[in-house]
């Protein structure tokens, strides 16, 4: 066995005797180069497909040819141009400096001014107001009273404000009832923390998802599992925590696909999300199917109640046939839920729900080392308005059980009304089944863009939505006497577009249905960008 290796030693030796030492030594590194730069076009590939990366090579080709990148330029100059021509910019009439003189009371004169200037929301946005009635109402008068009360207190100061750690603990508790942690399945240890809105709620139910399945079983290059119809703040967390998504396409109901989950679950897979409901379609996810996944590899699942929350465990309640979606399904970790939306709070509340203290912990900051003394932290703000939390507390004591019902019984009758008043126009259908208060529709005989241009003159503000083209209305409180006058605008306009097909001057459609069709992603992205740093 020696003599063997001693000959294939010399025949080695004899072999590369001929090549430069420098070649010998370059080679290996030139060779491992290559193998990562294959690997990582391979991972591009696998992650974005093949199609993807083709349409962005060329695109950066094409770029390169003299002129092209100044006409791109310019072309997009011209749609973020058309983009604004809605009123959403206010740079032109930006105070930029302290006015010499204090206004002193006058500031509110200057504060009407401008808010006239906002549409007229009452009945007619999808979602954005959920109290009903005008702002002079009881239910704005209660929770403005309750903020004005506590619009000095901060509960990163829990020593002086006691009050409102109380209500903030209150308000999680209360919560927290509501979505299972009564029950025995829950495992009794459901605690949380209010954030700013279900952004917050969603970041730090990912950051803690990773850090607590990092310290679980070392995972370092995490990777989480959604479907496309996942809400975007779910990107918006992989971009701040360095997470790789993996995007699922839904199925043939609209639902988050279990099996190409399952297909996706690897070594580094910290998580996945299921929504109840999905915020373009109004559809609850197979939360049941998916826990079970989750358990079985032991992985977390987030639950996106953000929509749902304050709605689902009072129909449930009504008799309308709600699939499972809190923490008495085994396998979710977190949840969040919005008390702003359906649970009629000030805007700026919501709710990040754990099923125990263990994975909680993960979610905490704690810094020793500041010479400005020992610090931790809950959320991701530092300071919080108390105001908001008293207003949150306010509103879901007036309103308790029976109020909550009540109005959840107005909502989704007048839901199931105009899901039926949609289907009953013969060129539109609605996607997929509604569980609940959001009611999305397309077309396959006219531009529903075009049909959204008529009826955002007519005043109504819904949500445009891709894959498919359609729009949804997110139903509140606000619709409930209103519906009908919606199904009547709604019809008139699609019959407008069918009788005069093409955009209207102004409107928004061909950029929609441009937006939609072009192949490179990459540059739908940069309009974006390009039209937020002009807006803001």
């Amino acid at each position: 066995m020696e003599d063997l290796a001693l000959r294939l030693r010399d025949a080695a030796n004899g072999h590369l005797a001929r090549y430069e030492p420098l070649v010998l030594l370059v080679a290996p590194l030139l060779a491992l180069l290559a193998a990562r730069a294959l690997h990582a076009a391979a991972s591009t590939v696998a992650d974005r497909g093949i199609r993807a990366v083709l349409v962005a090579l060329a695109m950066a080709a094409i770029k390169l040819l003299p002129g092209v990148s100044g006409y791109i330029d310019a072309e997009k100059r011209k749609v973020v141009d058309q983009l604004q021509s809605g009123g959403t910019s206010t740079k032109s009439s930006l105070r930029i400096e302290l006015p010499s003189v204090g206004l002193s009371n006058e500031v509110i004169n200057d504060l009407e001014t401008l808010k006239a200037r906002d549409v007229n929301w009452q009945g007619k946005c999808s979602g954005t107001v959920y109290i009903p009635g005008s702002e002079c109402g009881n239910h704005f008068d209660l929770i403005n009273k309750a903020y004005s009360m506590f619009s000095h207190t901060n509960p990163l100061h829990q020593d002086v404000f006691k009050s409102v750690a109380q209500l903030e603990a209150e308000v999680v508790q209360m919560t927290a009832a509501l979505l299972g942690s009564k029950e025995k399945s829950s495992g009794g240890q459901i605690c949380g923390n209010m954030t700013s809105g279900g952004t917050e709620s969603i970041l730090l139910g990912v950051k803690t998802s990773r850090d607590y399945m990092c310290s679980k079983k070392g995972i370092t290059k995490p990777e989480m599992i959604i479907a496309e119809s996942a809400h975007s703040a779910y990107d918006k967390a992989a971009q701040y925590f360095n997470i790789k998504v993996r995007r699922v396409p839904v199925n043939k109901e609209f639902l988050a696909d279990v099996k190409g989950f399952k297909r996706c679950i690897n070594g580094n897979t910290i998580m996945m999300v299921g929504s109840a409901p999905g915020f373009p379609h109004g559809l609850i996810d197979p939360i049941e199917e998916l826990g079970e996944l989750a358990s079985r590899y032991d992985i977390c699942l987030h639950v996106d109640l953000c929509l749902g929350g304050f709605v689902l465990p009072f129909a449930r309640k009504l008799g309308y046939p709600i699939p499972p979606f809190d923490f008495c399904v085994k396998g979710i970790t977190s949840i969040s839920t919005d008390v702003h939306k359906y649970g009629l709070a000030p805007k700026g509340t919501s709710i990040v729900l754990y099923r125990n203290h263990e994975i909680r912990k993960h979610q905490f900051v704690a810094v020793t080392e500041w010479t400005g003394g020992l610090y931790v932290s809950p959320t991701m703000a530092g300071s919080r308005p108390g105001g908001l939390i008293a207003g949150a507390w306010a509103a879901m004591m007036s309103l308790g059980l029976n109020g909550y019902m009540e109005n959840t019984g107005h909502i989704m009758e007048v839901s199931k009304k105009i899901q039926r008043g949609i289907e009953d126009i013969p060129e539109l259908f609605v996607i997929g089944k509604p569980d609940m208060t959001v009611v999305a529709f397309g077309s396959d005989l006219v531009d529903i863009f075009e049909v959204n241009d008529i009826m955002s003159s007519k005043g109504w503000h819904l949500n445009a939505l891709q894959r498919p083209n359609s729009l949804h209305i997110c139903v509140t409180l606000q619709h409930t006497g209103i519906y009908e006058e919606f199904l009547r605008d709604l019809k008139d306009s699609v019959n407008t577009v069918k009788a005069n097909p093409g955009p209207i001057s102004g409107g928004r459609a061909p950029i929609y249905g441009a937006a939609g069709k072009m192949p490179d992603r990459g540059m739908v992205r940069e309009l974006l960008v390009e039209f937020m740093d002009s807006s803001c």
